[in-house]
């Protein structure tokens, strides 16, 4: 019986080393170490001459989306974090954000829409996520009708999850 434990304990200890997140990775981490446990990223764009943003995202299907700042000077990456939450999307409620200054925070959307009638026709962006780690959300990010600037937003259950009881289901 003793040479089965054995087995069992080194699988389940490579199983568990493999299993690294993003909060593993430490502050001001080489672009190389972070490129090694995150993948390359998904989308990419410039802040300052300084700074890259770089973007790690599972849309359209998934829900969270991870982001870091790559200096360009020293290689290294101050933090990787989710953005994909209420309190990355307040930042919305400041300033004036462009379109790119939205894909640049929250990479490209799962769904690009258009909702309204007439005046009230806007381009809308969708992303999917999780609330408080729970609820299957989206948050609805409207950009006015040429889709430059963001008019407003709000979050809503994501359809994708909603039951639909007809008859007897």
């Amino acid at each position: 019986m003793p040479y089965l434990f054995r087995p069992i304990a080194i699988f389940s200890l490579v199983i568990l080393s493999a299993c690294t997140t993003y909060r593993d990775i430490p502050s001001n981490s080489p672009a190389e170490v972070v490129y090694a446990k995150m993948g390359k990223p998904t989308h990419e764009c410039t802040i300052d001459t300084n700074t890259t943003r770089l973007i790690w995202s599972q849309q359209p299907r998934g829900q969270y989306v991870y982001s870091a700042n790559l200096s360009r000077q020293t290689g290294t990456i101050d933090r990787v974090e989710s953005v994909l939450n209420l309190a990355h999307f307040r930042q919305l409620d400041k300033g004036i954000w462009s379109a790119q200054d939205v894909q640049c925070t929250f990479g490209p959307p799962a769904e690009i829409g258009r909702t309204g009638l007439g005046e009230k026709n806007e381009v809308v962006w969708t992303y999917r996520y999780k609330e408080a780690n729970y609820w299957n959300n989206v948050m609805y990010i409207y950009l006015g009708k040429d889709g430059q600037q963001v008019t407003h937003y709000h979050s809503g259950p994501d359809p994708d999850y909603e039951r639909v009881f007809w008859l007897f289901y």
